[in-house]
């Protein structure tokens, strides 16, 4: 039974058509990253998987229960942390989240509460009113509300928007770790290194479609590649693989001790590691002699904009 099930949902606001078909299966015990840019749909889905909106088609199950016809067992497998910094300004820290694990029936939840604290740092702001509290600790205890009942399922909406770098580490060791112990994590976020270090499997939103979906690995190895970068003391590209450069540079100057300088630097498009014997193979009989060779792998973020460029299928 996958954590997170999403079949053919589609969502429109008069005649902007905010989802368009979407359909996402997440296991359980993925970290899983959703991604786009402003107004692909990423917020509109979290909604829907939610309870907070409905859908116009389509559905969606958390841990198989319909988050419309099944809703309460639904939200009981489910922790959301919005985008937005909405609090009580009438109530501690405490109580903020004892009253929060009242809403799921949990009683004497104190040392649950606790544990969360100390993880996220919230611990001497205890008994501190949430109005007093600063944007980043108001986000901590976002998290912390989502995870007051021990949700198998943890969705987190920007979760990391305009906080501080030691809140990110405080945070992400808390989140991995929930994950190791099998808590499925669905993650939206700009910060394209986060995903690329923290997610096992991306979908990607564009105009309210997927428009990529795949492991981490495969997704840059089969979308963007990689280039092995020569940098020739002597000799040239032979022309049968002038076709795989990426860009070249000119010579450099002389170096300064009068040694000549190297000849041509070379970037060429690889997509598997294999390629890069035969590479080596076809300079060595051109005969040309590598001064310096580098293996460069694309990251998340030429990945993304490859295909929001609409230049990656």
């Amino acid at each position: 039974m996958p954590a997170i099930e999403i079949q053919h949902v589609e969502k429109s606001y008069k005649a902007l058509k905010a989802l368009d078909g979407v359909s996402l299966r997440i296991g359980q015990g993925e970290f899983f990253g959703l991604l786009g840019p402003n107004g692909a749909g990423k917020t509109t889905l979290i909604s829907i998987i939610a309870g907070l909106i409905r859908a116009d088609a389509g559905s969606v199950k958390i841990h198989g229960h319909d988050v419309i016809a099944d809703f309460r067992a639904a939200r009981q497998k489910l922790g959301v942390v919005p985008q937005e910094l909405v609090f009580d300004p009438f109530f501690t820290v405490r109580e903020t989240l004892r009253l929060q694990s009242g809403y799921f029936g949990l009683k004497n939840n104190d040392k649950w509460i606790d544990e969360v604290m100390h993880n996220l740092d919230l611990s001497n702001k205890a008994d501190v009113n949430m109005r007093a509290l600063s944007g980043g600790m108001k986000r901590r205890v976002l998290v912390a509300q989502a995870l007051v009942h021990k949700p198998p399922v943890i969705v987190l909406d920007e979760p990391t928007a305009g906080v501080d770098v030691e809140l990110r580490q405080t945070l992400w060791k808390f989140i991995a770790r929930l994950n190791r112990e099998g808590h499925t994590v669905v993650l939206t976020t700009h910060y394209l290194e986060e995903a690329q270090a923290m997610c096992q499997r991306v979908a990607m939103l564009k105009g309210g479609r997927v428009v990529a979906l795949d492991t981490m690995s495969a997704l840059i190895r089969r979308i963007s590649g990689s280039q092995l970068i020569v940098h020739l003391a002597s000799g040239s590209l032979p022309d049968e693989l002038r076709h795989l450069i990426a860009h070249d540079e000119p010579p450099e100057e002389p170096r300064g001790d009068g040694a000549p300088a190297p000849g041509l630097k070379y970037s060429l498009r690889v997509n598997d590691y294999s390629e890069v014997e035969g590479i080596l193979a076809r300079l060595r009989l051109s005969g040309a002699v590598i001064d310096e060779m580098q293996l460069q792998q694309a990251d998340l973020e030429d990945i993304f904009l490859q295909i929001m460029d609409g230049d990656a299928a």
